[in-house]
């Protein structure tokens, strides 16, 4: 295997390709390097990993646990997400102001777009919107989720942070760091319709049975807020530094993480009692999952990627880059 300042120089050419700009038209298409993209294995799972520290993005073998390759960003990639219909990649880098679209089944970058300062983004359940949350510039922006024309930008309080919808599209909710809260937005309007206050640093949020779950990094716990009586029911001790949600793929357990305490806990979605504790140092952050139902984990302090067994709860690791960030898994071809 090539050394990583290899692979950087290899790759340079394809991710500074001429970015288009996206506020308010549809983008044009970047022009595409000339130079081919190695092929990707067809019997692992791909793993995508945002390597936020060093602005790099690594690609892995799910199969070997090795790193196949890693490429240099912009400035600071943090989230990414799946377009609706499965075919494009997205990776936001905040700090670069771009979206990078690449094919997860190659990893060839197709387009590049303008986007202001994109920290974490979200489609809607219809699949017509994308909606930005700007942790910097304090604004969220909503997007049309087909040419990416830019039909609102919000000032909002401190630190947007992340975003999740109700299953109906109608509203997005958007964790707000700086001021303890949660703000619901219309998509219909898209304006703001409530805010309610729920800890310190609030992170992570995730809609479930018609309640919000919301990690409160600066506590030691989940909270589930009503939104319909805007109140928060119930505490659901995690650990400290408590942070984001995440649904297994057959939906029976929802899994949080616990970035200071270094734990990864299993939840009950419907009792919402936490029924397993797997401790996972090095400060576990995103959750993904392939296809043999192993869940991966970003682990930010110790530029690596944990591998859990749910089962046996067996961990495994792979280094990657300085504080890595979001996670996606593309499954072995075929699946």
């Amino acid at each position: 295997m090539c050394t990583a300042s290899r692979r950087a120089t290899l790759f340079l050419p394809l991710l500074l390709a001429p970015a288009a700009h996206a506020q308010t038209a549809a983008p044009a298409a970047a022009q595409p390097s000339a130079q081919p993209v190695p092929a990707l294995p067809d019997r692992s799972d791909i793993v995508y990993v945002l390597n936020s520290g060093d602005a790099t993005i690594s690609i892995l073998d799910a199969g070997t646990r090795s790193e196949l390759r890693r490429f240099p960003a912009l400035r600071e990639p943090h989230h990414l997400s799946l377009t609706p219909d499965g075919k494009e990649l997205v990776i936001a880098d905040s700090g670069g102001n771009e979206f990078f679209f690449l094919d997860p089944a190659t990893a060839e970058v197709k387009r590049r777009v303008r986007i202001s300062n994109p920290y974490h983004l979200c489609y809607s359940p219809d699949g017509k919107y994308l909606v930005v949350a700007s942790l910097r510039r304090d604004q969220v922006d909503i997007y049309d989720a087909r040419d990416l024309s830019l039909l609102q930008r919000l000032r909002v309080g401190d630190k947007p942070s992340h975003i999740c919808f109700d299953p109906g599209a109608t509203t997005a909710f958007v964790t707000l760091q700086g001021v303890r809260s949660v703000l619901a937005i219309s998509l219909e309007t898209r304006q703001p319709v409530w805010q309610a206050e729920v800890g310190r640093e609030p992170a992570g949020v995730y809609w479930n049975r018609g309640k919000i779950i919301c990690g409160v990094m600066g506590e030691a716990h989940f909270v589930v807020l009503n939104p319909e009586t805007r109140q928060v029911e119930r505490q659901i001790p995690i650990g400290r530094g408590a942070h984001t949600i995440f649904p297994s793929p057959d939906g029976r357990v929802l899994y949080g993480a616990s970035r200071v305490d270094s734990r990864i806990v299993a939840i009950d979605p419907e009792s919402l009692e936490v029924t397993r504790v797997y401790e996972v140092p090095g400060g576990p952050d995103c959750i993904a999952f392939d296809s043999d139902g192993r869940l991966w984990a970003t682990l930010r302090w110790v530029q690596r990627v944990g591998i859990l067994d749910v089962h046996s709860g067996a961990l495994d690791t792979i280094r990657v880059g300085r504080s890595p960030h979001g996670i996606f898994v593309q499954p072995r071809r075929g699946e």
